[in-house]
């Protein structure tokens, strides 16, 4: 990163947790600047070093260096989740689409993986994808209201899920298959810059509570989208507010079937529709078929 991301980075954390400002000992001796802490805990993200490899270059204790690691991660989500692990607003979720129609998959919000994981540990990653956004498209004379995601072969038969079709038979269906998986390997790929950048998310886990790795995946998600932003060419970027974040209202909390609720377990039904799962397939087909002949 550069380094004025860098500096940016260390102020706003030397701000927020306190255990990385610069103290005096009783001797009046000073400890381990904020630099040190910092560079300790970003060389163990970035290039998957042991904790105790910080002696020799920045004189360091493991144990210290291990703290500072889990406080810097869990500072960095706490002051920068809400600008740089946001849901996709409005306008990004029509760029989405409008990418994915190009590409012949009308009404599609991108590719899933590693379900199990993510409903298990980040089941709040899933309220978007679960609830189902809706939107209003049509495929092959078949009108939709929710958007879907490609995936593989493990998951569910829902309306929100276009799974591939394995050993297709017949052109139509391999012209289906072909670019499905494809672009299915969107969220591999991206997965991969990630391990690529953070050498610690390629390597085996080395602590024990679900709550640091949380803490340490999205902490390289957000260093990894600070870094783009700031690397961004300007003159390349379209301009739109990706700032716009829908308010979220608090409501009291009710044991009576509300309306909201009501609707809720509609959307819930429609999405565990497997008709509707797959009919959407075999549209989807016939669609990519009619583009591969027009083409």
């Amino acid at each position: 990163m550069r380094h004025s991301l860098f500096l940016q980075i260390l102020s706003k954390v030397e701000a927020h947790e306190p255990y990385f400002i610069q103290k005096r000992n009783a001797t009046k001796k000073l400890g381990l600047s904020t630099l040190q802490k910092m560079t300790a805990a970003l060389r163990m993200l970035t290039y998957g070093v042991a904790a105790d490899f910080m002696d020799e270059y920045v004189r360091i204790a493991e144990t210290i260096a291990i703290t500072s690691m889990k406080k810097f991660v869990a500072a960095m989500v706490a002051i920068f989740s809400e600008e740089y692990l946001r849901s996709p607003n409005n306008e990004d979720i029509a760029r989405l689409l409008a990418h994915d129609q190009n590409c012949g998959f009308p009404g599609m919000l991108g590719s899933i993986d590693c379900m199990h994981w993510k409903w298990k540990n980040c089941p709040t990653a899933w309220k978007g994808m679960y609830c189902g956004h809706i939107l209003n498209y049509s495929i092959n004379g078949h009108d939709y209201t929710m958007g879907y995601y490609l995936a593989d072969g493990i998951y569910l038969k829902w309306s929100t899920f276009v799974k591939t079709i394995p050993s297709p038979l017949g052109p139509k269906r391999k012209l289906f298959a072909k670019p499905q998986e494809v672009y299915r390997k969107d969220v591999e790929r991206a997965f991969g810059v990630l391990q690529a950048r953070f050498a610690i998310v390629r390597g085996p886990a080395r602590f024990f509570y679900h709550e640091t790795l949380q803490d340490i995946m999205k902490a390289c998600i957000i260093f990894h989208n600070m870094i783009i932003e700031d690397e961004r060419d300007e003159a390349e970027v379209v301009d739109l507010d990706y700032e716009q974040i829908d308010e979220i209202s608090c409501t009291p909390m009710s044991r009576e079937l509300t309306n909201e609720f009501m609707e809720f377990i509609q959307v819930h039904q429609c999405i565990r529709d497997r008709e509707v799962h797959s009919q959407l397939q075999m549209n989807l087909v016939e669609h990519l078929c009619q583009l591969h002949g027009e083409a």
